[in-house]
């Protein structure tokens, strides 16, 4: 399983959403991505690539994208 089919995964599975409805999906922009959700879908992420994100990187992982961008930049997961 490529790295980009893990992370839709951990989406799909968290917020119960469908892979056509990811792109340009936000925090809050759906009722399943409350604060809630976001820590479910943060373990998730974690868990798909084995990492332990910091603080400051699970507040700022407010898109579909932005979690792209943070996971690349920061965790050296390549999409």
């Amino acid at each position: 399983m490529s790295n980009k089919e893990k992370y839709n995964q951990a989406f799909m599975e968290t917020l119960e959403v469908s892979e056509n409805e990811l792109a340009g999906l936000t925090y809050t922009g759906i009722p399943a991505w409350d604060s809630v959700g976001h820590m479910a879908l943060m373990a998730a992420v974690e868990d798909a690539f084995d990492i332990m994100m910091e603080t400051d990187d699970i507040i700022d992982f407010s898109s579909y994208e932005k979690g792209m961008e943070i996971l690349s930049k920061k965790y050296d997961v390549e999409f």
